[in-house]
């Protein structure tokens, strides 16, 4: 079952996840290609390890704008567990570059948003330009620029060749406030001979063990907690006819004359159909409301 662990050793705190289920859900309900399930399943898998700090009931949502062919790539995830997202063109192919997926050049340059919901009154949104579009690399830049947090965030999707998501994972190292030198030399050492966190998945390694692989060499070692983590919507019928309930009058009325109305949502795929009586009755209970 997929996971997230947290850990700490000296001065140093680690956050690693096994992703492979959800990816592969979130890739068979938006019919993902290889390389959109790659992208998308690196985004996920970051919007979960950044969620993993936040309090119950804190969610965030992570927003790769580019301007290449894969689109929009948006993930949400909450302190539960629960992570959905989609991308904006699912069934994008480019070449290889190097014998691997070609992610960066899929999401090409523009913006990358993070926004958390804190129970505030407002949500709190951060922002950096999209550096090489390998998703990685830019929540890394993401989290020094804009939170000013010293971080290095890995990140794998393995992808078989019949299109199923083999191994899927990623994790986030960071020194903590006042760390010393020597912990970041040797942080730099372990990061740099550290092998693809796809293979420490595809091998068998879980969460606790890929943190404690990071770890290797740290002394004091304290795993935190462990959390199972799961492609989650929340979106519902009910949901669903609230939200038409909010539509205008006349909207609702020409809907009802089309007989009928599907609708989708863009993080699962799950359709909902409404009949024109459906309809008829949401727009009743709809104008009975406002008229209240």
């Amino acid at each position: 079952m997929d996971h997230l662990c947290k850990a700490t050793a000296e001065d140093v705190r680690v956050y690693a996840a096994v992703t492979t289920e959800l990816v592969g859900e979130a890739a068979r309900r938006h019919k993902c290609g290889a390389l959109a399930t790659a992208a998308l399943g690196r985004v996920m898998t970051g919007a979960l390890l950044f969620a993993a700090n936040l309090k119950n009931r804190e969610c965030l949502t992570v927003k790769f704008q580019g301007d290449g062919p894969l689109g929009q790539i948006v993930a949400d995830a909450s302190a539960d567990g629960a992570v959905r997202g989609y991308v904006a063109h699912p069934g994008t192919e480019l070449p290889l570059t190097n014998g691997k997926l070609s992610v960066g050049q899929g999401v090409g340059r523009g913006l990358l948003s993070v926004t958390r919901f804190t129970g505030l009154k407002e949500p709190v949104t951060g922002t950096c330009e999209i550096f090489s579009g390998e998703i990685a690399e830019d929540l890394t830049r993401y989290l020094f620029q804009s939170e000013q947090t010293p971080s290095s965030v890995g990140l794998g999707v393995l992808v078989g060749r019949s299109g199923e998501t083999e191994a899927a994972g990623g994790f986030i190292i960071q020194p903590m406030p006042g760390a010393s030198e020597e912990t970041l030399s040797r942080l730099e050492t372990t990061l740099a001979s550290l092998r693809p966190v796809s293979s420490m998945v595809k091998d068998g390694l879980s969460a606790r063990m890929i943190a404690s692989e990071i770890l290797c060499g740290f002394s004091d070692v304290h795993v935190l907690s462990e959390t199972e983590i799961a492609f989650r919507c929340q979106c519902s019928r009910s949901r669903t006819e609230e939200i038409l309930s909010t539509l205008r009058d006349e909207d609702l009325a020409r809907l009802e004359e089309d007989g009928r109305v599907e609708v989708c949502c863009d993080f699962c795929g799950e359709k909902y159909l409404f009949t024109r009586e459906e309809l008829l009755a949401i727009r009743q209970a709809a104008t009975g409301n406002r008229k209240g």
